[in-house]
């Protein structure tokens, strides 16, 4: 696979995910830790952040049967991502899924077994 040329752009974190064992702790943490505004239902959507030098991304807590933190990171092709992940050690965990209405997305992990979602809007 060729490597990408520095003349790309470098690809952003866009979304942010937090699966709680128990999102009834995890919820009033960081509402108090970093005074988040976050909704209710079975997704606690979290919106952007104001008042930073960045107003930041937006992201949710959901209850989920383990505990971490996934990051979501914008690419210019899922597809081909997906590959890429693999060559480079990564595996992948969820196949293409097409949000209704939203962004093409499909799940990969590092090396390490990091989760993190790939986004192509």
């Amino acid at each position: 696979m060729e490597h990408t040329p520095k003349t790309e752009w470098a690809r952003p974190v866009v979304y942010f995910e937090i699966e709680a064992l128990d999102e009834n702790v995890l919820i009033p943490f960081y509402k108090e830790m970093f005074n988040w505004d976050i909704g209710g239902g079975p997704i606690h959507r979290i919106p952007t952040g104001i008042g930073g030098p960045e107003n930041g991304i937006g992201g949710h807590i959901r209850k989920g049967k383990r505990g971490g933190i996934a990051l979501y990171i914008q690419v210019k092709n899922v597809e081909s991502s997906l590959l890429q992940a693999v060559e480079l050690g990564g595996k992948k965990t969820m196949d293409p899924y097409q949000i209704p209405g939203g962004a093409l997305i499909a799940g990969i992990t590092d090396p390490e077994g990091n989760a993190l979602t790939l986004v192509q809007q």
